[in-house]
């Protein structure tokens, strides 16, 4: 009888357990088929989304505090190589509360948070945007990473890696509003590695039949004259419950040099709610050199 009563009660504790945490799978799955300036037709991975796989989860730790973790791998869809160590993309481990979030380990920084807020072409391969002369440095490794929590639309972020591990080390921030159709951001990221400072400022306002997009980058490297300054305007149309044009012009041009442009026409197809076709092309002048057409699959899950 003692040994019934102490197997309850330890069926009854793991049950309490599980149910206080949750681990998940989740993915996705993106490839294109188009063909870029200069190259023959090909397919490609991570036309919208960086094809991935990944574990989260977290554990509810009593008193509004949850632990919380999250491997994340990217992929190649077209050959299967994971590109660099196994969880190239993700791999930390933190805690969530009223305070927010604060994560430790490799994790996109707070720039890459807000970068990609106000893309036209979906923020894929097809953005006019991929005419920008300049790029910042999205993950870090041995990171500390901190969210605040939301206040009224407002709240921000801020990331930073230890020297200890990286001494040319990535530093970054961003504030940002979104409360119904108004989005703004303001992001910041410095650079040790590549000694260059970057500054993101992008916003948008959906006005039911369109999305208004923009969205204004400027990149200096120490010890080099001049800065690189570049921007974007677009626009996402609905067209119906399951069909969305996207259309977007940018611009770039370095001190001293010449500007590069081009637009992008991109559409995506709802056929669900975890799977979308899209397809599109870019169209650049000489200077950024950089056409592309495709079309492509993405599915969630």
């Amino acid at each position: 009888m003692k040994k019934s009563l102490i197997a309850l009660a330890a069926l009854a504790f793991v049950g309490a357990a599980s149910a206080q945490s949750s681990v998940s799978l989740y993915g996705i799955a993106d490839i294109w088929v188009g063909k870029p300036e200069g190259g023959k037709v090909q397919a490609g991975s991570g036309g919208v989304n960086e094809s991935r796989f990944g574990l989260k989860g977290s554990e509810d730790l009593g008193g509004g505090l949850k632990a919380v973790f999250t491997f994340e791998s990217g992929f190649s869809l077209a050959n299967g190589a994971v590109a660099g160590t196994l969880f190239n993309r993700q791999a930390n481990v933190g805690v969530e509360g009223g305070f927010g979030t604060l994560k430790l380990g490799q994790n996109w920084n707070a720039l890459d948070d807000i970068f990609g807020a106000a893309n036209s072409g979906f923020d894929s391969a097809l953005s006019a945007n991929g005419v920008w002369k300049n790029s910042y440095t999205g993950e870090a490794a041995a990171q500390i990473y901190y969210a605040t929590p939301e206040f009224a639309g407002f709240s921000g972020a801020f990331s930073t890696q230890l020297k200890g591990n990286t001494p040319n080390k990535i530093t970054a921030f961003h504030a940002k509003y979104a409360n119904g159709p108004v989005y703004v951001g303001l992001g910041y990221e410095d650079d040790k590695g590549t000694k260059q400072k970057g500054t993101m400022f992008n916003g948008s306002y959906d006005l039911g039949a369109a999305k208004l997009l923009a969205s204004y980058y400027t990149t200096k490297v120490t010890g080099v004259a001049g800065k690189i300054n570049s921007y974007q305007l677009g626009a996402d149309v609905p067209m119906g419950s399951a069909l969305t044009l996207s259309v977007g012009y940018a611009s770039s041009k370095a001190t001293g040099g010449k500007s590069a442009s081009g637009v992008g026409l991109a559409a995506a197809y709802s056929l669900s709610k975890r799977t979308m076709i899209y397809g599109g092309l870019r169209a650049a002048n000489k200077e950024a050199g950089n056409d592309l057409w495709a079309v492509g699959v993405n599915h969630k899950f």
